[in-house]
Parts: C-alpha cells; sequence; structure tokens
C-alpha cells in the first residue's frame, strides 16, 4: 500500500504525518508510532514504515519539525560536511522540548484512537535518535496507553534535566526495549545504568542491549553510519518485541 498523508492538529499547529498499512488484508490492525530521527522526514524514514507495517500493522510517522515550516528532505550525506546545514538540524533538534513532545502525544494518540483500521487502545512506539527519547517520554506521559516501545540509538535517556525520560519510564505500563551501539556518545554508561536502575526500581519488563561493532545512526538505510547486518538485527528485535506485544490475548490485544 502506498503511504497516505494525515494533517493532525495539534496545540502548536497542523502536523503532517505519514500513514502506512499492511499491503495485504483489510484490517483492523494494532497501530505504532514511529517517530523519527534528527534529520527528519525523509524517503529512507518512508522505507521503514513501510517494512514495519507490511508486519501488519499501522504505521503513524509524524513530522515533528512542522513547526519550522515545510523543508526539503535532507541528504544524510550532504548535512555530514555541511556546517550550516548540521547547524539548522540541531537547533531544530534542540528546540524541540517536553511540553511540545507530551501535546504532539496526545494529538497523535488521538488521531490513532479515531482511525476505523486501528485495533485496540493500546498503541506500539518506536524511535531513533531523538524519536527513541520522545517515544519513552510520550509512552512516559500515557501510562498504560502504550503495549510496547522501542527506541534505538536513543539520544538523552538519563540525563539530570527533570524531563528526563528515565524519570517516568516506570509509568509506562508495557515492554520496553532499549538499543544503543558501540561507543555512543549520545547514550553513555551512566546513562545507561541510571536508566536502567529507574527500570528496576519500577520493576519494568525491560531490556537494554548495546548492538557491537555498529555506530550510531545504525539501522537508518540512508545514514553514512548504515550497517546492514546491525539494521537487520535491529528489525529482528522490532519484529519480536511488537509481535509478542500484539500477540492475541497479549498486552496490547483489542
Amino acid at each position: 500500500m502506498p503511504r497516505t498523508l494525515l494533517n493532525i492538529e495539534t496545540a502548536d499547529g497542523t502536523c503532517p504525518a505519514s500513514v502506512f498499512t499492511p499491503g495485504r488484508g483489510r484490517g483492523p490492525w494494532p497501530a505504532i508510532l514511529f517517530f523519527m530521527d534528527g534529520l527528519g522526514v525523509r524517503p529512507a524514514l518512508w522505507e521503514m514504515g513501510q517494512r514495519l507495517a507490511d508486519q501488519g500493522y499501522v504505521v503513524l510517522l509524524p513530522d515533528l519539525y512542522y513547526r519550522h515550516g515545510p523543508y526539503p528532505p535532507r541528504n544524510a550525506a550532504q548535512v555530514a560536511v555541511d556546517a550550516e546545514q548540521r547547524a539548522e538540524v540541531l537547533s531544530w533538534l534542540n528546540a524541540l522540548d517536553r511540553d511540545q513532545k507530551l501535546t504532539d502525544g496526545a494529538a497523535l494518540v488521538a488521531a490513532l484512537s479515531a482511525r476505523a483500521d486501528v485495533a485496540g487502545e493500546r498503541y506500539g512506539a518506536v524511535g531513533y535518535f531523538m524519536g527513541g527519547n520522545v517515544a519513552l517520554t510520550v509512552a512516559g506521559a500515557m501510562p498504560g496507553r502504550f503495549a510496547a516501545v522501542a527506541s534505538f540509538h536513543g539520544g538523552d535517556l538519563a540525563t539530570d534535566d527533570p524531563g528526563s525520560p528515565h524519570n517516568r519510564v516506570g509509568s509506562i505500563g508495557g515492554r520496553i526495549y532499549v538499543a544503543s551501539a558501540t561507543d555512543d556518545t549520545h547514550f553513555s554508561i551512566d546513562q545507561r545504568a541510571r536508566l536502567e536502575q529507574a527500570l528496576a526500581d519500577a520493576g519494568a519488563d525491560y531490556r537494554i542491549e548495546t548492538f557491537e561493532g555498529v555506530r550510531h545512526g545504525f539501522p537508518i538505510p540512508d545514514l553514512t553510519t548504515y550497517d546492514a547486518e546491525g539494521a537487520e538485527r535491529h528489525w529482528a528485535r522490532v519484529s519480536s518485541l511488537f509481535g509478542e506485544a500484539f500477540e492475541p490475548n497479549g498486552a496490547g490485544g483489542p
């Protein structure tokens, strides 16, 4: 199925989003929020969204940079060598604060709830880099709403900031999976220990894993750090996490 476009009204304006559904069947299907990385929405993420949808889900990919207006898809290789483009990416990434993540999250969940092709009232969430932070932040603020949440090479998951996701992960109430790359400066050893302690203290159903031998950004095919073998391992984790969470009579069942 081709992606379809959906405009979602939020507290700050209109957030354009891409919707992906399985290539066969009529649904309804469980739904998953797919949160982008720092480069923004672009064809590589559309490909990933469709691959996830083809496993049996409605996938919603919002453009979290909508507050800055329309922008052309960024080329990762160009951003890597262009200081001006890198500065813009970082400024947009850093401008997305916790309050914005939460108001956006509420609007996205409402949009899923209104869809006839979505099964059940508990959803999944997956995010990459910035999106991993957003996934855990949104799920932590909506107790019991998410059956499973995944963060891949997520950044700033357990910091001294009062809005750090680790402070509220105990409220999620679903399966939690966190994966990092080797020596990822965005998720230090100290951050991992702090996040793991918060999850253990809450009695959460969680797994934290380091993908050895890969670099930050490894699952995303248009990044210069893409690793094909690591990306396939990532897809295996995604399939397992959401497959178990949404199996009949499971945690995410209707």
